[in-house]
């Protein structure tokens, strides 16, 4: 009896949680997982080395987040951050980021004007920041914007419940979606599904909410405080890998303690320094 060969998976990441990455990942690759019930996990990211550390780590979705705003350019709030903030960040990542789908953010008044403003500068982010896609926030509202981006062939991860560009109207940093929030939060989903968005990010609403969106939808909702029941989660790297001081939003989990690791590490440097021990004969060019 001859062997037949096996199937091609449709995971772009193997068979196993620890398998290399074989090819780029693509909206079909993600539209599976979730058929299959395979739960995924996306960070955001900035830089190279913090792209090619994850992608390497088979993290399957990086973004490009106006978050940068807080955790690159030390601005308060996302508000402040343009495109122009963006579009280099974006390059770097995707430059570095050989397997991983880069997600690009569209900044606060870049796109809410009109369709044709969000085209602008969604076109942008796919040619000169080299994104896979976009995201962009809002319910019904954006669904004319949602329609003509991927009529002219641009991916568009939408993203509900808290929105940070909103915080001034939402009144702060509030969960989103509680009593009949529950059934607009839903009807958006859908609204955005049906204007062809390839997936949903969730943001600080209540866990039973965000499980009965992630049961509605044929496409992968993402959470961040929306509880377990979402086909993925995303967190901040920073806020992961414990850069950032002070206190963490609930919805964050410390994988790392990189501040402390990073402040020794300059002052064992700076010591040396002082001491004259470094640099030593190693590290110096002799003749």
């Amino acid at each position: 009896m001859t062997s037949q060969p096996a199937p091609e998976s449709t995971n772009p990441y193997g068979t196993g949680a620890q398998a290399a990455p074989q090819r780029r990942v693509r909206v079909p690759h993600l539209i599976a997982m979730k058929e299959r019930g395979e739960k995924w996990a996306m960070l955001t990211a900035y830089d190279m080395y913090a792209a090619e550390i994850f992608d390497e780590a088979g993290i399957p979705v990086l973004l490009v987040g106006d978050s940068a705003g807080n955790n690159v350019y030390g601005f308060e709030t996302t508000v402040p951050v343009t495109v122009d903030h963006l579009v280099p960040l974006c390059r770097a990542v995707t430059s570095a980021a050989k397997h991983a789908m880069v997600v690009a953010d569209l900044p606060f008044g870049s796109y809410q004007a009109s369709p044709q403003q969000a085209l602008a500068t969604a076109t942008r982010f796919m040619k000169e920041g080299l994104a896979h896609a976009v995201k962009l926030e809002g319910g019904k509202a954006m669904v004319p914007e949602v329609e003509l981006l991927v009529r002219a062939g641009i991916p568009v991860m939408g993203h509900i419940g808290f929105t940070p560009q909103s915080e001034h109207v939402l009144g702060g940093y509030k969960v989103q979606g509680r009593g009949a929030g529950a059934e607009k939060l839903l009807e958006d989903a859908l609204a955005l599904e049906a204007a062809g968005c390839f997936a949903i990010v969730m943001e600080m609403v209540p866990a039973p909410a965000a499980a009965r969106v992630t049961e509605a939808l044929r496409i992968p909702t993402i959470g961040i405080g929306a509880g377990p029941d979402c086909d993925a989660q995303v967190l901040v790297w920073q806020d992961l890998a414990g850069l950032r001081g002070g206190r963490a939003p609930r919805f964050v989990k410390k994988y790392a303690d990189l501040r402390t690791a990073l402040g020794n590490a300059a002052k064992e440097y700076a010591a040396d320094v002082a001491a004259g021990t470094f640099p030593a004969q190693e590290h110096s060019f002799l003749e």
